[in-house]
């Protein structure tokens, strides 16, 4: 999976030949697994058309501060929404406004108003790109902050041939992914992370088990993926698709083959997270058939599982190694209790008592505690937004 996966990607056209390539790089992105908005300078229009982008994006295409209805476009909105922006094609007038902080159109106003990194894709004629002031111009705001991706050379609209072509879309977006994979804090870290219940069988139709979908294992794991690591998910039975994302995924049913599968990727992984919730006792013994209803009571002999936790606490020698607790009561008490008694780096807690916390839901509101310092607690948010703040806190506290 790219990087590029679930990236708020603001795309910004100025009105030169190469805009038609707009068109394509926005294809590209959405393939990526980017979600898309596009602005235009008002000249732009005359190179590629508002329908064409929008159709392409799912999003609306805006180029005026006001629309004919009296809706405001909010420049500082979309700037804000990007996790980056792309001027893409850059002309030498769009290039000299931005240098000089000239703001008369949205698509200036909103680059003045991003907070976000801009990259930015320079297009004109050869002679253009070779003068002094443009020259000055890329210089000045790289040394705001921006990415310069460089003019190629080729064929130019002006019928000559040299330097000064915008970059093609294929070439944007492989200069976008290396540049966010350098700066992605996980990069070239191996995350190992279970999620889901485990199922226990009786017979070949039964099984003991528990509500988890797996929902918050797996939001790490692509939590992870984003930050740039190679992601192993061990995954108990979940009918949540992780297709699309760029993961090892291990399908197992049972503790035994979650335990199996955890201590055969264990040695390679930097940081490991179990979020899987285990059956603590599995059936002594599985019948072959399915167990016929005879007897008005039935007894069932059951066996401890391991504690595939303890295990890896055990035999931690370099891994960054987190635990989750579920409580029903004494939560923090007991999740004190486990993250010493299983030699973890943290443990994060959340309990039944909390509506906003539980199996199957959307959301979570969790404590982590950490080995050494305060707890530290979080409002209630989707799981998406967990899994980063946990993945934040071990990047904060632990030096990898």
């Amino acid at each position: 999976m790219s990087i590029l996966n679930r990236k708020k990607v603001l795309l910004a056209v100025t009105a030169g030949i190469a805009a038609y390539k707009s068109a394509f790089l926005v294809r590209l992105l959405i393939k990526k697994g980017a979600e898309v908005k596009v602005i235009l300078t008002p000249e732009a229009r005359e190179f590629v058309t508002p329908l064409t982008l929008s159709t392409l994006s799912k999003n609306p295409v805006e180029w005026e501060f006001a629309e004919e209805n009296g809706n405001w476009n909010n420049h500082v909105e979309l700037g804000l929404w990007a996790d980056f922006m792309i001027v893409a094609p850059a002309t030498a007038n769009s290039l000299s406004k931005m240098a000089d902080g000239a703001s008369n159109n949205l698509l200036l106003a909103t680059y003045l108003s991003a907070k976000c990194p801009v990259y930015i894709a320079p297009a004109m004629d050869l002679d253009m790109y070779q003068h002094p002031t443009t020259k000055e111009n890329l210089s000045k705001l790289e040394s705001y902050g921006n990415k310069i991706i460089p003019a190629e050379s080729g064929e130019l609209a002006s019928g000559l041939s040299g330097e000064g072509r915008m970059a093609e879309p294929e070439n944007i977006v492989s200069f976008l992914e290396k540049d966010l994979e350098t700066q992605a804090p996980l990069f070239g870290k191996n995350v190992l992370v279970s999620a889901g219940p485990t199922y226990e069988l009786l017979d070949p139709v039964r099984f003991i088990g528990n509500f988890s979908s797996g929902k918050m294992g797996i939001e790490i794991a692509k939590s992870a993926l984003e930050m740039g690591a190679n992601v192993t998910l061990v995954c108990g039975p979940s009918n949540i698709s992780t297709s699309g994302y760029d993961l090892q995924r291990i399908n197992v049913i049972s503790a035994l083959e979650m335990q199996k599968s955890m201590e055969d990727n264990y040695e390679n992984a930097d940081i490991v997270i179990m979020s899987a919730a285990v059956a603590d006792y599995r059936p002594a013994t599985k019948a072959e058939q399915k167990i016929k209803k005879n007897d008005e009571n039935m007894t069932i002999e059951l066996v401890k599982n391991p504690d595939i936790l303890k295990g890896l606490g055990e035999k931690k020698t370099h891994q960054i190694l987190a635990g989750f607790a579920l409580e029903t009561n004494n939560a923090m008490e007991y999740a004190q209790g486990k993250l010493e008694k299983k030699n973890l780096d943290l443990i994060v807690m959340n309990t039944l008592q909390d509506e906003e916390a539980g199996f199957q839901k959307d959301t979570n509101k969790i404590t982590i505690l950490p080995k050494e310092g305060d707890p530290i607690s979080f409002q209630a948010k989707n799981k998406s937004e967990v899994a980063k703040d946990i993945l934040t806190f071990i990047l904060e506290k632990h030096i990898l």
